[in-house]
């Protein structure tokens, strides 16, 4: 059976507290970060879990290993404790966070080019048919 894990890592990154969730599934790590402003409260990120967590646009798949132990509820607590004091991110999630800003950009220029071009072709019909208009007399 394969094993599948969310996880939230909410940090202040100068200035702005954000959280990152990474979702492993089928050996395959998914990432995605998201805004939060001001430093949210408990409640204010459960909420914006039910709310908003099926919208997120999480990065391409990135191979990562899934360990599977059991391990005991108090370590998993003192461990959490740890997480928060050291650095949030690991070398795989900025890697995916990385993949998925390439991508964004990627679909950004092909559209910004897209655009640039319709006008082009546009501004060329103007030219074309006011040079017809010219050529008619009138």
């Amino acid at each position: 059976m394969d094993k599948e894990s969310i996880k939230l890592i909410v940090f202040f990154e100068d200035p702005f507290w954000v959280g990152v969730f990474e979702r492993i599934e089928n050996g395959k790590l998914f990432v995605t970060k998201v805004t939060f402003g001001a430093e949210p409260k408990d409640y204010e990120i459960n909420k914006f879990i039910t709310r908003h967590y099926y919208q997120l646009h999480f990065s391409p798949a990135v191979e990562t290993v899934v360990k599977d132990e059991k391990r005991n509820p108090k370590r998993l607590k003192r461990d959490a404790k740890k997480q928060m004091q050291e650095t949030p991110m690991g070398t795989k999630s900025q890697m995916a966070l990385k993949l998925q800003q390439e991508q964004n950009k990627q679909i950004s220029k092909a559209n910004h080019r897209q655009k640039k071009e319709a006008k082009k072709q546009r501004l060329f019909e103007l030219k074309q048919q006011k040079k017809k208009e010219k050529h008619r007399g009138r």
